[in-house]
């Protein structure tokens, strides 16, 4: 993992093409959608966290302020070559650093049922009743930090 390099941007920087296409081809593809046809005016107030690999963007994390003391990690995406790989545990790390510092005490999320396991491992704890979003189920995450 020495090769990686974890970095934020945001959508104003040259980077934001490759998140927005990462984003597409992992998120929404699969569900036979596209970002195209979303609002993304959210993404510019935006701190969007990337791992990069030999300049490719290969993983990225969306950060949005919802209080002076809550954070929203949203629109987590690794290229399928890299997933299982440490890449989202990374950006996770980082991302929650960042904004320990900043004096954020929590974190929640919008987790794909699916993945739960992976957030689970990294101390969130599912604090909702499943529902709907994007036509998949998910439930709503958070994690107090310390």
């Amino acid at each position: 993992m020495n090769d990686i390099t974890i970095a934020t941007v945001t959508s104003k920087d040259p980077e934001y093409k490759a998140v927005w296409q990462l984003r597409e081809d992992v998120l929404r593809k699969p569900l036979g959608m596209s970002l195209a046809n979303e609002d993304l005016s959210m993404d510019a107030e935006d701190t969007i966290f990337i791992a990069l690999h030999d300049g490719q963007v290969i993983g990225c994390l969306m950060l949005h302020s919802i209080s002076d003391t809550v954070m929203k990690f949203r629109q987590m995406a690794v290229s399928e070559v890299w997933q299982g790989k440490g890449i989202g545990r990374l950006l996770m790390t980082a991302a929650e650093q960042q904004i320990a510092a900043k004096g954020y005490t929590t974190i929640m999320l919008h987790a794909r049922q699916i993945v739960c396991g992976f957030y689970e491992a990294l101390g969130y704890d599912i604090t909702s009743s499943a529902f709907t979003e994007v036509g998949i189920p998910h439930v709503i995450m958070k994690k107090v930090l310390a």
